[in-house]
């Protein structure tokens, strides 16, 4: 069972149709959604271990044995890019065959902890977030941090090492927001030349699982059980609650863990389903 819920959103210049709808459901808990420009988005179902795909009318299984993938973008050459958590490693994917490689899974000797999101610079090289959550027996770096590959591969750089645990992450054209969900505090950066950041700036005092920015530079963070979205100057415009749905003959609310604009429709994952809903904004990739 399904209630639908309008829009809470004290912006009427960024409202449009106003209803959240579930899109596809039966997930156990779903992350990363991606479009790829044709129509498509691509988004993980984390402990079912595979990666989804809604073409516009159907929901799929476009990939089994996903490496526990979470955070997904597509590059410059339209392949997949995917954080494997559980692999735990940084993977580049064929859209065409789902020929795998391998861009990174340690530094400096040591394996990475549990890559989580990413973002991709105008020259293709990948920021990604490196948190631990659950149990950390196994870890063997001595930091959550947030690291840089470079765009035709090489040494991994270390780019931000003093948030408690970094989660979600967008670049904004010359800037990069970092969200760290453990410090519920989100940073902006000064993206450099080779890559290092510098310039930290606190940008709100929330942290977030996913994020995303719209064409105005507002920006919307999956946090508190909601969508917050904050203009560029960091105060909060409104928010998207969702809707409920029934577990165990009891109605809770779905939170969502990620987001992805496709033109003006802004795409949701949260926890066991996917909605979306029309906005009178387009996003930023």
């Amino acid at each position: 069972m399904l209630r639908t819920i309008l829009l809470l959103l004290c912006v009427p210049s960024l409202l449009s149709a106003a209803e959240v709808k579930r899109l596809a459901e039966g997930m156990r808990f779903t992350e990363g959604p991606v479009a790829d420009g044709k129509g498509n988005i691509y988004y993980s179902d984390i402990p079912n271990n595979r990666i989804m795909k809604w073409d516009g009318k159907q929901n799929s299984v476009w990939r089994e044995n996903s490496g526990g993938a979470n955070g997904l973008k597509i590059d410059r050459d339209g392949n997949l890019v995917a954080c494997e958590g559980v692999a735990r490693r940084i993977t580049r994917i064929s859209i065409a065959d789902q020929k795998v490689t391998v861009l990174a899974d340690q530094f400096e000797g040591k394996k990475l902890n549990s890559p989580n999101d990413l973002a991709i610079d105008t020259k293709g090289g990948i920021y990604f977030t490196d948190p631990r959550y659950g149990n950390r027996d196994d870890m063997e770096l001595d930091k959550e941090a947030v690291y840089y590959l470079p765009p035709k591969g090489g040494k991994l750089l270390r780019v931000a090492d003093d948030l408690v645990r970094p989660n979600g992450i967008h670049i904004d054209r010359d800037k990069i927001y970092i969200a760290d969900a453990g410090g519920r505090k989100t940073y902006a950066y000064r993206m450099n030349p080779h890559g290092t950041l510098s310039d930290k700036k606190e940008f709100v005092a929330l942290g977030s699982d996913g994020m995303k920015v719209d064409a105005k530079g507002n920006v919307y963070l999956t946090t508190g059980g909601k969508i917050e979205i904050i203009a560029p100057d960091g105060k909060s415009i409104g928010s998207i609650q969702m809707p409920e749905v029934e577990v165990g003959g009891k109605m809770v609310r779905e939170g969502p863990a990620n987001l992805v604009f496709s033109g003006t429709t802004l795409y949701i994952t949260a926890r066991t389903g996917f909605y979306s809903v029309e906005m009178d904004v387009k996003g930023q990739p």
